[in-house]
């Protein structure tokens, strides 16, 4: 791609965080890029904040609403859609809680525009505030992604913080089911592993939220991603032969 064509824009799905969401949208403001705010069936309070935001910057943020809550799987997708429509080449998604690091967005941009078909993923590094037990379970997504891709490429599928290219993102959104809750940061990021895109991690700091608020249904959220594990599972046995082949040239362009 040339870079003159390539354009980023951010992305951030908001639920009911309206204590954190200005400060997000202020460090995102101040590296130069446009914001899609998409409210998920917000609260009237967290609403007028997010209005708020919105009209005291029109020219640099659009606020999209939901009706009803979608799931931030849906609220993405709502967001990336958008920016695709508006001409953007590529779209930064980072979380409404304020959890991760801001300054790493400009490391984002880089890595993405030297390798403009890649996907550039966050890899955590967690400070002492992420609960044990959700830090031990993502360690069980991460071998499932493993298996699931033939791959270790993908070193963490969870983190919120990521820059995707649009053209192949909408065309996977467009001819597959994905998950609209929180299934959807794995499920897309193997979809699109599946497809031929590289995934490039980058390390990036990760608070555990910064407002004291999760919306992670422990039951229903993690009966979600076991049934997406065991979707993707049996995708993999389909694709393992374009799976292994790919893997292997890879290594052997990587050797020579």
């Amino acid at each position: 791609m040339n870079l003159a064509a390539y354009k980023a824009a951010a992305v951030i799905p908001v639920y009911n965080h309206e204590h954190a969401i200005a400060a997000v949208v202020q460090a995102v403001l101040g590296h130069k890029l446009h914001c899609v705010l998409v409210d998920d069936g917000c609260s009237a309070a967290c609403a007028k904040v997010l209005r708020d935001i919105a009209q005291a910057h029109p020219e640099r943020i659009t606020l999209l609403v939901h009706a009803h809550n979608q799931g931030k799987g849906g609220a993405v997708m709502t967001g990336l859609r958008h920016v695709a429509q508006a001409g953007y080449t590529h779209a930064l998604q980072i979380d409404a809680d304020g959890q991760h690091e801001a300054a790493d967005i400009p490391r984002f941009i880089s890595a993405s525009q030297a390798a403009p078909l890649a996907v550039i993923n966050g890899k955590p590094i967690y400070d002492q505030s992420v609960p044990k037990g959700r830090l031990y379970a993502r360690y069980l997504t991460h071998v499932w992604v493993w298996i699931n891709t033939l791959s270790l490429e993908i070193s963490d599928s969870m983190c919120g913080f990521r820059l995707y290219p649009l053209a192949p993102t909408i065309n996977l959104m467009n001819s597959a089911h994905i998950g609209r809750r929180m299934d959807f940061d794995t499920e897309i990021l193997v979809r699109l592993y599946w497809r031929g895109l590289r995934v490039r991690n980058l390390p990036t700091r990760v608070r555990y939220p910064a407002d004291g608020v999760s919306h992670f249904k422990v039951w229903l959220d993690n009966a979600l991603i076991s049934r997406m594990h065991a979707r993707l599972f049996f995708g993999m046995l389909l694709r393992s032969p374009l799976l292994l082949s790919r893997r292997l040239c890879r290594t052997l362009a990587g050797n020579t």
